[in-house]
């Protein structure tokens, strides 16, 4: 091979590394935007609902407006991931002890409402009183946030959201009586980490939140619809209370 050939070989090369590398800033770009977008749908709608219903009584109750807030909380979120997409600089997260129980009645009241104007009855069914975990709440509100409101989007007319602990393990139970996932988690979520499904955008940062907090997102086995489970390592916990009427 001449030195001229050699030299055009060499420029295509760096020619199409230069452009493989663009197109992937560019997608990864366009895919926190997408990201971005799907998380603060979501909660502003939820908030708006919440406010909405507010109204019409006399005043918001105090689970009202932590759930409320909760919400705008992980439209926050959203925001900044896509600031630190932007800047490429990393922030530290305020981990800390964290009562699942507690974030997910917040969660669960801040749903009802989208839940309500969606013909579905969302329940808070059995728990402990007490399931910590160490954390950031903020993520794991937006991790079950996003699975109740993946259930209530596609699934049934009934959901029901649930904590247990077992062998040093909390799992947050995420049930309806739909049609069932259309595939695998796995699938799911790996269809939505390359832009290619919409439907598992939800699961897919659910399941990256578990993941950081050394935990896992999966699929139960349940006769009709589907049953999700967040699985995290427990701190604390304590015996098991009624659920609720």
């Amino acid at each position: 091979m001449s030195l001229d050939a050699g030299a055009g070989w060499l420029a295509v090369v760096l020619f199409l590394t230069v452009w493989f590398i663009v197109q992937r800033e560019a997608l990864a770009r366009s895919e926190a935007v997408t990201r971005a977008c799907h998380e603060l749908r979501g909660p502003l709608a939820a908030a708006r609902l919440g406010l909405a219903l507010g109204s019409r009584g006399t005043m918001l109750s105090p689970a009202q407006l932590r759930a409320i807030d909760s919400e705008l909380g992980r439209a926050t979120l959203a925001l900044d991931d896509l600031a630190r997409v932007r800047a490429r600089r990393g922030k530290g997260a305020e981990v800390g002890m964290v009562d699942l129980c507690a974030l997910l009645a917040d969660s669960v009241e801040a749903w009802r409402a989208s839940a309500r104007a969606a013909g579905v009855a969302l329940r808070f069914g059995e728990r402990p009183p007490v399931a910590v975990v160490k954390g950031e709440r903020a993520r794991l509100a937006q991790a079950a946030g996003n699975l109740i409101a993946n259930a209530i989007e596609h699934g049934g007319r009934h959901v029901e959201v649930d904590v247990s602990v077992t062998g040093g393990v909390v799992s947050v139970g995420v049930c309806d009586d739909g049609p069932g996932l259309p595939d695998a988690i796995a699938v799911l979520v790996r269809r939505a980490r390359r832009g290619r499904g919409a439907r598992g955008r939800g699961l897919a940062i659910a399941a990256g939140i578990a993941a950081v907090h050394g935990g896992r997102l999966r699929a139960l086995p349940v006769e009709r619809g589907a049953h999700l489970a967040l699985e995290l390592p427990v701190l604390s916990s304590g015996t098991a209370s009624p659920p609720e009427s």
